[in-house]
């Protein structure tokens, strides 16, 4: 057999990896992110949600696809925002890092967790522990839900009215007017986006 003849199937080899290198690794994602950025700018650009003042110009607050903690830098819940549900990943809601925690319902290190954070969060709205919804005290899978249940929300009012000297009834109506319906009529539950709730807290308190 002649060396051309040996060598011909490691270059038939080279140049197959070569084309499917250019197809699926440079010219399909430039494909799929150009369909993507016509048919859906707004998620393709990563659904960013921007706030500021009328006198100002708008700046980049968030995502409203990703959650995020409205806390001090303590990590102390700011006490005019509505809070999110727990995060594990990485530090908390971070994007690199989305993921649960990993533990069962029976590991102790998870039940301590949860029992603690029901503690603080019936302490902080000022319930009985048992009026604590589960949403306030396990973080979902991704780690990275902007959403809380209409319970925890609606549980947060008093507080919220309270520290930002608005009327209680005026807090709630905006809090269910928020309250997104499943998807589709059927799919998931009904859910409130922590961000867009809080950005439109400070159009009120502004207001």
């Amino acid at each position: 057999m002649s060396r051309s003849s040996t060598l011909r199937p490691y270059a038939v080899a080279l140049r197959a990896m070569l084309v499917a290198t250019l197809a699926l690794g440079l010219v399909y994602p430039l494909l799929i992110t150009g369909v993507a950025a016509v048919a859906m700018p707004d998620r393709a650009a990563g659904s960013l949600v921007t706030a500021g003042a009328a006198d100002e110009p708008a700046r980049t607050v968030g995502s409203s696809l990703i959650g995020q903690s409205f806390t001090d830098p303590d990590g102390v819940a700011l006490p005019g925002y509505l809070q999110s549900r727990p995060s594990a990943a990485g530090e908390g809601y971070d994007g690199g890092a989305s993921s649960g925690s990993n533990l069962g319902p029976e590991n102790t290190d998870l039940v301590a967790a949860v029992e603690q954070r029901r503690t603080e969060v019936a302490q902080r709205e000022g319930v009985d522990v048992a009026d604590v919804p589960a949403d306030a005290v396990t973080a979902s899978a991704s780690g990275l839900d902007p959403h809380i249940s209409p319970a925890y929300a609606l549980l947060q009012v008093p507080r919220i009215a309270r520290e930002r000297g608005l009327p209680e009834s005026e807090v709630e109506s905006l809090m269910r007017s928020s309250i997104a319906g499943r998807d589709l009529g059927f799919l998931g539950e009904e859910r409130v986006n922590v961000l867009a709730v809080n950005i439109a807290l400070d159009e009120l308190s502004v207001g």
